[in-house]
């Protein structure tokens, strides 16, 4: 297994795209520390982000897991090349020449995923703590642990997300095609629950039940936006005659969904490179 990872994290170091782009991500990610210098300052109406209680335990696991899973595509662009880039120079085809079986290429593509989540992870969950410590009013060992529930969602969002990836880069082979087909399977989706929830059940949610099966909307779903969570938002809501009844929980059952998808992308990746002439 080390082997499989140790291959594939030498092919992405040595191509320099990819390791620009993989820098590039976990650089952006440590930019969510800036937003607690961010400070409007409007005549008497002085606002500072940091004091809005984003950065508050426990909500900060769920505002740092929501920021940073928007920076996933720089990740998928390496996951998409790392197909691609295996077709392009032959190396798909000397790798399997060397002794590498099939399955063997597929779960070492995968174990780089894997790492790829678990590693934006930790890092999230890190530089959360060192947020949380430096700004939120609430430092008690209990309050600070709990909602880690959205760390979980975060790894398996990313997991998924980089599984579909994997899975493009394989059933199309050329990076620019499969992130084109990525963001047409997004429109895609979207139009489905357009119809599904404003035309064919509008007064009901059986449009919203029906789309949570579908591996986009599925993987958006494990993190919901946090920003109508915060009391100022709250506040402002309440002042207008708004009342917020979302559900921001994370639901085991869209966990579940993404983890079938998951292992869906994965198998269907092998069946494809199986059943190609190489």
């Amino acid at each position: 297994m080390n082997r499989l990872i140790s291959i594939e994290l030498q092919k992405i170091w040595k191509n320099k795209a990819s390791r620009v782009l993989t820098l590039t991500y976990f650089i952006l990610l440590s930019f969510i520390a800036l937003i607690a210098s961010i400070k409007f300052d409007f005549g008497v109406v002085k606002i500072h982000v940091a004091e809005m209680g984003i950065f508050n335990f426990p909500f900060i696991w769920h505002f740092n897991t929501y920021i940073a899973a928007w920076l996933k595509l720089f990740l998928a662009i390496v996951i998409v090349s790392m197909m691609a880039n295996e077709y392009s120079y032959g190396a798909l085809k000397q790798n399997l020449i060397d002794g590498l079986s099939k399955k063997e290429f597929i779960l070492s593509k995968f174990l780089t995923v894997v790492l790829f989540a678990l590693c934006s992870t930790i890092f999230v969950f890190v530089m959360s703590l060192i947020l949380g410590f430096s700004f939120s009013s609430y430092t008690e060992f209990d309050v600070i642990f709990m909602d880690l529930d959205y760390l979980l969602a975060f790894f398996v969002k990313l997991t998924g997300f980089f599984s579909f990836c994997l899975f493009l880069g394989i059933f199309v082979k050329r990076s620019a095609f499969a992130l084109g087909f990525l963001l047409v399977w997004l429109f895609v989706e979207s139009i489905i629950k357009g119809l599904l929830v404003f035309q064919v059940f509008p007064n009901s949610n059986t449009g919203d039940y029906i789309m949570q099966f579908l591996p986009l909307e599925a993987m958006s779903n494990l993190i919901v936006e946090p920003f109508t969570r915060l009391s100022v938002i709250k506040t402002i809501g309440n002042q207008i005659g708004v009342e917020n009844t979302k559900d921001y929980d994370v639901h085991y059952l869209s966990i579940l969904i993404v983890m079938i998808w998951t292992y869906l992308f994965v198998y269907f990746s092998y069946r494809i490179l199986k059943n190609r002439d190489l």
